[in-house]
């Protein structure tokens, strides 16, 4: 009687510790498709990788980080990028950029583009919005609403008291490398308003801290059916470039450095100035 006891005691213990052990392994199982889960997800998030075959024959990645530092932008293209851009965004002539050789002698006139404001709805220049899509996309809407804010309504006015507005810039520091694909440039220039009637102007300084990021780009799919506005957009995206943030510039010693904002706290505001 006792020996059919401990046989029975025996195969209750097996089979407990087969229990175990089996939903140990489920556990594990489980464990072992949550990872799989999350890698496949990871690896729906990553780009495809680009694969170009070089002269000698061998094949590399352009995304990996080797070619990528050789397929930075040089200084002097994030340069022109800046200059390009905040130029565009900053010429009000109340005319359209021509784009036939009749309209170069007879612009048509800007009847600007709307926007909404804290103050209603007010208008900004055609080559500001367009050059707003040199700036990242969380940062576009926000500062064209401060462009179509100090943009005067006359700038849209056939009248005598129309008001043209230009950049002239007159230095752009070589960027500064803060991280990969990032970069800071230092703009100094002057915003040039005019009254057509008085032949008067309005200079105000604007000098700036741009920070400049590496994007990508991509074709417009069907080149024949792309509008002149459509163009223009592209045309600005084919830097492979964007501002992301734009800051005060202080100056010290006629330009010949760059200093952080928390230096220019004693620095007038009122530098407008009429000539």
């Amino acid at each position: 009687m006792v020996r059919l006891l401990e046989k029975k005691k025996a195969k209750t213990s097996v089979l407990t510790i087969f229990a175990l052990t089996t939903f140990g392994l489920h556990l594990l199982a489980l464990f072992v498709l949550v990872l799989q889960g999350f890698s496949i997800h990871r690896m729906n998030l990553q780009k495809p990788p680009n694969f170009v075959q070089l002269v000698d024959g061998k094949t590399v990645d352009i995304g990996s980080q080797e070619i990528q530092s050789n397929l930075e932008p040089q200084p002097e293209t994030i340069r022109q990028f800046v200059n390009k851009t905040m130029t565009l965004m900053f010429n009000w002539s109340g005319k359209l950029p021509p784009q036939s050789i009749d309209e170069a002698t007879q612009p048509q006139r800007d009847n600007g583009i709307s926007v909404p404001t804290r103050k209603g709805s007010q208008k900004l220049s055609t080559t500001s919005w367009v050059a707003g899509f040199g700036l990242s996309e969380d940062f576009r809407k926000g500062f064209l609403v401060k462009i179509a804010e100090m943009t005067p309504p006359e700038v849209f006015s056939n009248s005598s008291q129309a008001i043209t507005s230009q950049l002239a810039v007159k230095r752009i520091y070589p960027p500064k490398k803060i991280a990969p694909g990032k970069w800071q440039v230092g703009m100094v220039a002057d915003l040039i308003q005019k009254r057509q009637s008085t032949n008067q102007s309005i200079i105000t300084p604007f000098n700036k801290d741009l920070l400049v990021r590496s994007v990508d780009s991509f074709a417009f799919p069907q080149v024949s059916m792309k509008t002149d506005l459509q163009k223009a957009i592209y045309s600005v995206r084919t830097d492979k470039l964007e501002i992301y943030e734009i800051r005060n510039l202080c100056l010290v010693d006629e330009y010949s450095s760059l200093t952080p904002d928390k230096s220019c706290g004693n620095l007038k505001n009122d530098q407008t100035f009429i000539k």
